[in-house]
C-alpha cells in the first residue's frame, strides 16, 4: 500500500484558493467565487506556499502574477479537482452503482466489447463505463483506469487477472487478390505483402510453423491497428494475419477468404486486469462476473 505524505496533500481549501485564483486571474474575483475576503484567499495562498516551500506568485503592489511553477502546479490541481469533483457527483447521482473507466484495445473494444455492452448496461442499470483506448502498458497508480483488457501475458504490474480466451490466427486476403495471386503453399506467400502490427513481428513467423513449415522471411507492411489491416486486405494491399474473432464478419460477408490452414494458435491470450486495491468496487465486481458469462458463452459456439 502506498503511504501518502501530508506535506504533499494540502488541505483542499488551499487548493481551492489556488485553483481560483489561477482561473478567475484575480484575489478578488477568487474570492466572490468562494465567498470568502480577499485577505482570507491571500493569506490561504501563502499559507499553501509555505507548505510546499515554493513560491507560485509574484506580488507586485497588491498583484498577483503566476510563476512558472504555478502554472504546472495549476494544470495538475485543476485536473485533480474535476476528477474528485466527478466522483462526487456520480456518488451523488448513483450511490448504488459506479462509474467504471476502462481501457481497451481499440480494435478489440469496437468489435468485441462495444456490441455486447448494452447486454451489460442492461444487466446493471446502476454503472456507467468509459472507454479510452490504450496500445502500451501503464501504471494503475499513474492513470485513472479502474481496468485495462490486453493482449498477452498475465503479468501486468500490481494487478489481478481474469483470463478472457485464448488467440488464435487465420491469414486473410481479399478474394481479388487470392484470384490474381493464388496461394497453395505457405512458400507462395514469399513475394507477397504480409500486413503485421509493430507490437507482434513475430505473429508470421509463428504461422508459418503451425503450418508445418520452416519460418521464411516475411516482405511486411507495419500497421498499427487491425482495423487498418483489416480495410487494407479489403482493398487487396496484401495478406492480412487476424485474430479469428475479428475476421468472422468480413469472411462471413466475403470480403476476406481464409488461406490453408486457419486458427492458428498465437502466443497470447487476452485478459482483464485490475489493480487489487480496487478489486472490491461494485462495478469492477459486476464487469468481471458479466465479461467471464460472456467468454464462456462464446466458447461454447
Amino acid at each position: 500500500m502506498n503511504m501518502r505524505l501530508r506535506r504533499f496533500i494540502p488541505n483542499m481549501s488551499l487548493l481551492l484558493a489556488f485553483d481560483a485564483v489561477m482561473r478567475t486571474g484575480s484575489v478578488t474575483v477568487a474570492a466572490q467565487d468562494l465567498g470568502l475576503t480577499q485577505s482570507t484567499v491571500s493569506r490561504l495562498i501563502q499559507t499553501l506556499e509555505s507548505q510546499l516551500g515554493v513560491t507560485l506568485f509574484l506580488r507586485h503592489h497588491r498583484r498577483l502574477t503566476p510563476t512558472d511553477a504555478a502554472m504546472r502546479y495549476s494544470r495538475d490541481i485543476a485536473a485533480a479537482l474535476d476528477l474528485i469533483q466527478r466522483g462526487s457527483m456520480s456518488m451523488i447521482a448513483n450511490p448504488d452503482g459506479g462509474v467504471l473507466t476502462l481501457a481497451v484495445l481499440p480494435t478489440f473494444g469496437t468489435r468485441w466489447l462495444a456490441p455486447r455492452l448494452p447486454a451489460f448496461m442492461s444487466a446493471h442499470p446502476g454503472v456507467s463505463v468509459n472507454l479510452t483506448t490504450r496500445f502500451q502498458r501503464f501504471s494503475f497508480d499513474a492513470e485513472p483506469f479502474d481496468a485495462v483488457i490486453f493482449y498477452g501475458q498475465p503479468d501486468w504490474p500490481g494487478a489481478e487477472h481474469l483470463k478472457l480466451f485464448d488467440e488464435t490466427v487465420t491469414a486473410c486476403a481479399a478474394p481479388e487478390f487470392l484470384a490474381a495471386h493464388p496461394v497453395a503453399t505457405p512458400s507462395d506467400l514469399a513475394s507477397h505483402i504480409l500486413l503485421q502490427l509493430p507490437s507482434r513481428q513475430q505473429a508470421w513467423m509463428d504461422w508459418f510453423a503451425g503450418q508445418g513449415v520452416e519460418p521464411q522471411p516475411v516482405n511486411g507492411m507495419m500497421m498499427d491497428q487491425f482495423s487498418m489491416m483489416i480495410q487494407s486486405a479489403i482493398a487487396g494491399l496484401g495478406v492480412a494475419l487476424l485474430p479469428d474473432y475479428l475476421a468472422r464478419i468480413e469472411i462471413a460477408e466475403g470480403r476476406l477468404c481464409p488461406i490453408l490452414r486457419p486458427a492458428v494458435p498465437s502466443r497470447g491470450a487476452y485478459w482483464l486486469a485490475w489493480p487489487r486495491a480496487r478489486g472490491d468496487m461494485n462495478a469492477l465486481r459486476a464487469l468481471r462476473g458479466w465479461i467471464e458469462q460472456m467468454t464462456q458463452a462464446d466458447r461454447t459456439v
